[in-house]
């Protein structure tokens, strides 16, 4: 069964750079989120490709990274962020995702100079610039967006944004 939806094209921001980094990252955040809704077990948990990746694990993970970057919550296994539990839902997980997204919004409000440094995540020793860590994360949730793309199609055949 295929669903063809219409392609929706990354935002319109605001004009200076913060508003324009962020509105592509909560473009990006939406679209892998919207990747997830709606898919049943065990499908959104399946592995759909050799290395077992899954629509569950990406949005567990990305969760995971925004906390790690901008909330300075520390990773200890990378590898289990990309596995969900028996007991982690879509809705447990995707409700995590947009709380974890509202509290970096607010984070990010605060930020009025992206040169300065952003929290510091733990384990590493010098702290990224905030405007690396906004371009990172926009990277970040595309290459997943992107993966959540082809295991969604994959399952029944949903297509675009």
């Amino acid at each position: 069964m295929s669903r063809r939806v219409k392609d929706v094209g990354p935002p319109w921001t605001g004009g200076d750079e913060k508003a324009a980094l962020l509105g592509f990252l909560d473009y990006l955040r939406n679209s892998i989120a919207g990747k997830v809704a709606d898919v049943p077990e065990p499908q959104v948990r399946a592995g759909g490709v050799p290395s077992g990746t899954n629509l569950l694990g990406l949005i567990k993970h990305v969760t995971k990274v925004e906390r790690f970057y901008f909330l300075g919550e520390p990773i200890n296994n990378l590898r289990r962020t990309m596995q969900p539990t028996r007991e982690e839902t879509v809705e447990s997980l995707l409700a995590d995702y947009r709380r974890t997204i509202e509290q970096a919004n607010e984070v990010i409000e605060t930020w009025t100079d992206l040169t300065l440094d952003a929290p510091r995540p733990p384990g590493r020793n010098l702290p990224p610039s905030r405007r690396w860590v906004l371009v990172h994360m926009i990277e970040e949730t595309a290459r997943h967006a992107g993966h959540a793309d082809i295991l969604r199609e994959q399952i029944d055949g949903f297509t675009g944004r």
